[in-house]
C-alpha cells in the first residue's frame, strides 16, 4: 500500500514546480497540510476500521490529496502529461543532466543522516529516539525560513538568469539571504534558551521523562545552531540551479556529507576517550549525570559540517559576484546584537515565572516559556527599531500594504 505513496507524490512534486513557477505559493503551500489532514484520518477512522492497513489508506488519502489540491491549476495551465509513444530525446537529454546531479547532492544529505542514524543505533537505548525527535523539531524553523524564501525566490531566480540581467538575479538572493539570516538569527537564540520548554511542551508526556526531555533539548540546541547556515544553503542551492550550475551543488553537498560522517566518528572518538571533551559538553547542555550521552556528538557534528557547507557556498557566490559579504554582515550583527538581549531577558524571565507558574504541569511550562519569549521578542524588535534596522522597515511597510496584495520578498506575488 504504502509503495504508491512516493509515485503519488513524486507526480504532486512535478505538479508543484509548476505552481511554484507561476507564484501559486498559498497552494503549493496547502498540499502538505492535506497530506498530513489524510494521515490523521487514517489514524483516528481507518484504524479503528482496518487495523494498520488503515494506516496506510490514510496515508495514500494523503498522498491523493497532496496532489488533488494542485490538480485543477496544472489542468488549467495545459500542464496536464499525457500518454505517448513519442520520446523527444533531445528534450530528455536536457532534463537528466540537470536533475541527476540534484539527485545526487539530496542523496549524499540522506545518506550522511543514515549514517548518523546508524551510529546512534549502536549508542545507548533510546539514541535513536531523542535524535530523530531533535532534529524533526529544528525542522520546523527551517520549513518556516529557510525553505520558504528559497522556494518563493527561486522562480523569479530563474527568470531573471534566462534573461540575463545579472544585477537582479543577484539583488534577489541578497534580499531572500537577508531576511533568513533576520529570520533565522533570534530564533536561533531564543530556542537555545527556551529549548527544555518547548521540548517538554511537544513531547513531555506519557514516558517522556525529565531526562529525556533533557537530554532532547540538548541535542535540539546543537541542531539549531546551524539553523542560519542550513537556510542559506537552501538558498544558495536553489540560486546556482536556476542559473543551471546544477554540479557545484553536488561536489558542495557531497563533501559535506563526508566532512559531516567524518566528524561524528571524530567526535564521538573523542568523547569517549578524552574527559575533558565530554565533561565541557554534559557540562554546557546540562546534561551531567545522565546515561547516553555520546549521542550529542552526532548533531554537533551535523551542525559543524552545515556550517562549513555554507561557509563554501558562500565563499563562492562572493567569488562570483563580489558584492554579497557586507550586506549580510551588516543585518547578522544587527540582529546577533538584538537577540543577545532578547535571550538574555528571556532567561531572566524563566527563572522569575519559574515560581509564578506551576512547571510541573503542562500549562504551566507552556505559560513559563511563552511569555518568557513574548517579552523577549518585544525587547528585541525595540532595540532592532532603536538600531534603524532596514528589515524592520520593509516588514512594518510590507504589513502596512497589505503584503499578500504586493510582491513578495525574494519572490514574485503569490496567487491563491
Amino acid at each position: 500500500i504504502l509503495l504508491l505513496q512516493p509515485i503519488l507524490l513524486g507526480i504532486s512534486n512535478i505538479f508543484a514546480s509548476v505552481t511554484q513557477v507561476y507564484g501559486r505559493f498559498i497552494l503549493y503551500g496547502i498540499a502538505p497540510l492535506l497530506y498530513n489532514a489524510g494521515i490523521i484520518f487514517g489514524v483516528l477512522f481507518l484504524y479503528p476500521r482496518f487495523g494498520i492497513n488503515g494506516l496506510g489508506y490514510g496515508v495514500i488519502l494523503g498522498a491523493l490529496l497532496h496532489v488533488g489540491i494542485q490538480l485543477p491549476f496544472i489542468t488549467a495551465k495545459n500542464f496536464l502529461s499525457k500518454i505517448t509513444l513519442h520520446l523527444n530525446l533531445k528534450e530528455l537529454k536536457e532534463i537528466v543532466f540537470l536533475s541527476l546531479p540534484r539527485t545526487l547532492a539530496l542523496s549524499s544529505q540522506h545518506i550522511a543522516f543514515l549514517v548518523l542514524i546508524g551510529l546512534a543505533s549502536v549508542m545507548a537505548e533510546g539514541s535513536i529516539t531523542v535524535f530523530s525527535f531533535s532534529f524533526n523539531l529544528q525542522a520546523v524553523p527551517l520549513s518556516i525560513i529557510g525553505a520558504s524564501y528559497s522556494v518563493a525566490a527561486f522562480p523569479t531566480l530563474a527568470k531573471l538568469f534566462s534573461s540575463g540581467d545579472k544585477s537582479e538575479f543577484i539583488q534577489h538572493v541578497l534580499i531572500a539571504a537577508r531576511h533568513i539570516v533576520f529570520w533565522s538569527t533570534p530564533i536561533v537564540v531564543l530556542f537555545i534558551v527556551l529549548r527544555a520548554q518547548i521540548v517538554r511542551v511537544v513531547l513531555g508526556s506519557g514516558e517522556f521523562d525529565w531526562s529525556d526531555t533533557r537530554l532532547t533539548a540538548a541535542l535540539f540546541a546543537l541542531f539549531v545552531v546551524s539553523l542560519v547556515a542550513q537556510g542559506l544553503t537552501l538558498l544558495f542551492v536553489r540560486g546556482y540551479y536556476a542559473s543551471g550550475k546544477t554540479r557545484l551543488p553536488l561536489f558542495v553537498n557531497v563533501f559535506s556529507a563526508g566532512l559531516i560522517i567524518a566528524l561524528a566518528y571524530i567526535f564521538i572518538w573523542l568523547f569517549n576517550s578524552v574527559p575533558t571533551w565530554q565533561y565541557f559538553f554534559e557540562t554546557l547542555l546540562r546534561v551531567e549525570g545522565i546515561p547516553g550521552t555520546d549521542v550529542l556528538m552526532l548533531p554537533l557534528a551535523f551542525s559543524i559540517g552545515m556550517i562549513i557547507n555554507s561557509g563554501i557556498f558562500w565563499f563562492l557566490f562572493q567569488r562570483d559576484t563580489h558584492e554579497f559579504t557586507r550586506p549580510i554582515l551588516r543585518v547578522f550583527f544587527e540582529v546577533l546584537s538584538a537577540s543577545v538581549v532578547m535571550g538574555f531577558i528571556t532567561h531572566q524571565l524563566l527563572n522569575l515565572f519559574d515560581d509564578v507558574f506551576d512547571i510541573n504541569t503542562f500549562w504551566g511550562i507552556f505559560a513559563q516559556g511563552f511569555f518568557s519569549g513574548i517579552i523577549g521578542i518585544i525587547a528585541g524588535i525595540t532595540l532592532l527599531a532603536l538600531l534603524d534596522n532596514r528589515e524592520i522597515k520593509e516588514i512594518k511597510n510590507s504589513l502596512l500594504r497589505k503584503f499578500w496584495r504586493t510582491q513578495t520578498v525574494g519572490g514574485e506575488g503569490a496567487e491563491l
